[in-house]
């Protein structure tokens, strides 16, 4: 089969090629995929790199990726079952994650096939293509775990997304509002009339306006961008408010720390936690639903989520996806066509 491997952590252009490969081989509990869609997200640029430095300890291998086949999102038709596998049948249209959790590791979704556990796999929606299907789920998931989890949102209360318009918050828009709640997006103006489309009730030109030094509080604040300190933040905050960090405006290097990247952040803030209940503390690494990937399927079969796709790229081009991620301006996801 054809894939997109990567000998090493480098530039792209250098540590990337198309190549002929062995397909995989199945476990008895995972699912053989004729991959027709896979997604580009910020992890992948930290899996391409190396960086920070970490991420080789936590999984990823430490002189060259222990996986070499890139993509960890996908959408496509089950071309075989595992001898344990019973949730699908060859011929199923399906999407999900091939790595879970931690995403800081290559999962093989940029070839023509890619094994998964199929518990990590859901029916595609119907209503869906296969290339807005294969650009929810990691965003969605995170999204999913940050409204419902760690924000505990509740119908008629007041979110703010910050940095809006990329894939999770683009997800974190709708999910909220599939939650009842009043939504501001925080984002460039290119993005603003997307951005209202998909449900935002207000939007605001981060360029033009601080969020933070306004008079309006929210009841949650999910941070994607990452580009103001806690002390600033707790400004735009209710009293019994919740911000959840998700993001680093230094995701693509700048002067982000090359050992620990925003670890250290996430960590600084989860101590603070202990005194602040607006700071959620251990709750971030609880889930709400027992098969998310379900709850996922379902929002998008309700048009409750409605996919947002950037735009598409051959499986020949992820080097070329890869550096207009690395701009920022994408609306939504990029999608990788196979």
């Amino acid at each position: 089969m054809k894939a997109f491997v990567q000998t090493r952590y480098g530039a792209p252009d250098e540590v990337l090629s198309l190549r002929d490969v062995a397909r995989p081989t199945i476990r008895d509990d995972e699912v053989l995929v004729r991959v027709r869609a896979a997604s580009m997200h910020p992890d992948i640029w930290h899996t391409v790199y190396g960086v920070p430095y970490a991420l080789r300890i936590m999984g990823g291998g430490l002189r060259r990726p222990k996986n070499p086949i890139l993509g960890t999102d996908v959408a496509g038709v089950v071309e075989a079952v595992g001898d344990a596998a019973t949730r699908f049948r060859v011929g199923d249209a399906v999407f999900g994650e091939i790595v879970s959790g931690n995403q800081w590791t290559n999962g093989g979704a940029y070839a023509e096939y890619a094994a998964a556990r199929e518990s990590r796999l859901a029916p595609k929606p119907a209503a869906v293509t296969f290339e807005q299907a294969a650009s929810v789920p990691t965003s969605a998931l995170i999204a999913l775990r940050a409204v419902r989890g760690e924000g505990r949102v509740r119908s008629g209360q007041s979110v703010l997304v910050n940095g809006a318009g990329g894939g999770v918050g683009t997800m974190a828009v709708q999910i909220a509002r599939a939650s009842g709640a009043h939504v501001t997006a925080v984002d460039s103006s290119a993005k603003a009339d997307m951005l209202r489309t998909i449900g935002a009730e207000r939007v605001i030109d981060y360029a033009r306006d601080d969020f933070t030094g306004g008079g309006d509080r929210y009841d949650l604040i999910l941070d994607l961008a990452g580009n103001h300190r806690w002390r600033e933040v707790r400004r735009a905050l209710t009293p019994h408010g919740t911000y959840v960090l998700i993001g680093d405006q230094h995701v693509y290097g700048g002067s982000n720390h090359r050992w620990i990247g925003s670890l250290g952040r996430f960590l600084g803030l989860m101590v603070r936690s202990s005194f602040d209940r607006r700071l959620p503390g251990v709750r971030a690494f609880r889930t709400t639903d027992d098969d998310p990937m379900a709850t996922v399927a379902d929002l998008v079969e309700a048009g409750s989520i409605v996919p947002v796709v950037d735009r598409t790229y051959p499986l020949s081009g992820v080097v070329d996806a890869i550096r207009h991620m690395e701009t920022g301006t994408a609306r939504g996801r990029i999608v990788i066509t196979i």
